[in-house]
């Protein structure tokens, strides 16, 4: 008899090559996926004479540096960002590894390629250069970001030195109400266990709140596990993961299809099994959330007011919710539901998928932009789809640019930013300083209510709508 185990323990000891003394374990990798920022990788693999270790097990596309008004030479913001981009297609095909490049449809975010091919799949451990790997734990992956050295490591050896983390349990029971989705769940986990309440830990998302979300919405949750400190977020594989990856281009088929699924079956958290962290929240007490400071964690209900940092818990916090306030141009106790937003972005890995769009047009349907809005979707695929659903079409008639697939603005790096000074409704996952441009000031919301906010000009409680924003 086995001591009962996680879904994480599971998956991290069937990938254990070897344990030093003082607890560090050599893993094996089983995917990597690059980007064009994930240049220094391969700089650092070739200085060290190596060449890699498994090509077939390596995936890269373009998303971080690309434009989104259209694919042309002249369309890249600069020279620089456009040879960091022709850099990975000169690695890729230097090395044997597939590469979804600008002229591919499947081009996109990589965090909504990899699930979207059947890359990602329960069981197998995961890296990028990117923080918000994390969301590939949505589909029962260990799947965590690395730094530059780290990836030149896998890219050489397929495998990589970790310290294994502890468990977290985070169990939302209940039914979710109107207007709640998935990005008001992980922004309301967030603010409850701090953005440092996950480090040191991977999250494991429990309950029957988060059994009852689709795939996709699976996606958001684990997204931002980052933001709350994690190493990684994590839900257990299940028949919504298996529909969703049945018939996809890189999952099994045929009787191994039925081989695979028998092992996913395995891999859920035994009913016994004992996480180091426990945590609880009612779904009934989360409502839509909007972020009124500088980091995730500063998230409240849309009805709720800006805090006033007097009530902080120590001067450390207090002090930071001066510079948020600040920095965000607010005052303690102001309102949120009816704050003016001179600009609104619907995209990211956070909320970009088809789901998210289709929320966002339930909004638009018929109404009129207010505002400058950006709807960038997350690869060329959801982009097709959505054309063929009429999406786009919405999106344009309500005065919406509908742009090419990419990270965008997000983090602003291909050229997509704000203004100095304005204020933006955005479904991304950071609202750091200088996030989305110079001086921008960033509130984290939904994709239906970021709609909302492009047709009235304001945060707006989605919940006046009813249910036509739809959940996601």
């Amino acid at each position: 008899m086995t001591a009962p185990r996680t879904m994480f323990d599971k998956i991290w000891d069937r990938h254990v090559i070897h344990t030093t003394d003082d607890g560090q374990t050599l893993l094996y990798i089983d995917r990597q996926l690059l980007t064009d920022g994930t240049f220094h990788g391969f700089n650092i693999m070739a200085a060290s004479g190596s060449s890699v270790r498994r090509p077939d097990q390596n995936f890269a596309v373009p998303d971080h540096y690309v434009p989104t008004r259209g694919r042309a030479v002249d369309d890249f913001a600069d020279d620089e960002r456009r040879q960091l981009v022709a850099t990975l297609d000169a690695n890729t095909r230097g090395h044997g590894i597939t590469h979804f490049g600008l002229g591919d449809a499947r081009q996109g975010i990589v965090h909504i390629i990899g699930p979207e091919q059947g890359i990602t799949q329960p069981g197998l451990t995961m890296v990028c250069g990117d923080s918000h790997t994390s969301t590939h734990g949505a589909l029962g992956a260990f799947a965590f970001g690395i730094g530059a050295s780290e990836v030149g490591h896998v890219l050489a050896t397929q495998c990589l030195w970790q310290k294994k983390p502890k468990t977290m349990r985070v169990s939302v029971e209940g039914e979710r109400g109107i207007g709640v989705t998935a990005k008001d769940i992980i922004l309301a986990t967030i603010a409850h266990i701090g953005a440092g309440g996950g480090v040191g830990h991977v999250i494991e998302y429990a309950g029957s709140t988060i059994r009852g979300l689709s795939a996709e919405e699976r996606m958001t949750v684990c997204n931002m596990s980052i933001e709350a400190g994690a190493r990684a977020g994590m839900i257990a594989p299940d028949e919504t993961t298996f529909e969703y990856l049945r018939g996809r281009p890189y999952a099994p088929s045929g009787a191994e299809w039925d081989k695979a699924v028998a092992y996913w079956r395995t891999l859920p958290s035994d009913a016994d099994a004992v996480f180091d962290r426990e945590v609880t929240l009612a779904a009934s007490g989360i409502a839509p959330m909007v972020t009124w400071g500088t980091s995730p964690e500063d998230a409240v209900p849309i009805t709720g007011c800006v805090p006033d940092p007097a009530g902080a818990v120590d001067d450390q916090k207090r002090a930071a919710m001066v510079r948020s306030l600040d920095y965000m141009g607010l005052e303690p106790g102001m309102a949120l539901d009816g704050l003016a937003v001179d600009r609104v972005f619907i995209g990211s890995c956070t909320n970009s998928r088809i789901e998210d769009l289709r929320a966002a047009a339930a909004v638009a349907r018929g109404r009129r932009a207010a505002v400058p809005t950006m709807v960038v979707p997350g690869s060329g695929l959801i982009k097709a789809a959505a054309e063929a659903e009429g999406l786009d079409r919405i999106f344009r008639e309500a005065g919406f640019e509908w742009l090419e697939a990419g990270c965008s603005m997000c983090v602003g790096i291909n050229g997509d930013t704000g203004n100095a000074g304005e204020r933006i409704a955005s479904t991304t996952n950071r609202n750091f300083v200088g996030r989305q441009g110079t001086g921008v000031r960033t509130h984290l919301v939904s994709p239906a209510m970021a709609a909302l906010a492009a047709v009235t000009g304001k945060l707006t409680d989605p919940r006046d709508l009813g249910n036509e924003g739809g959940a996601s």
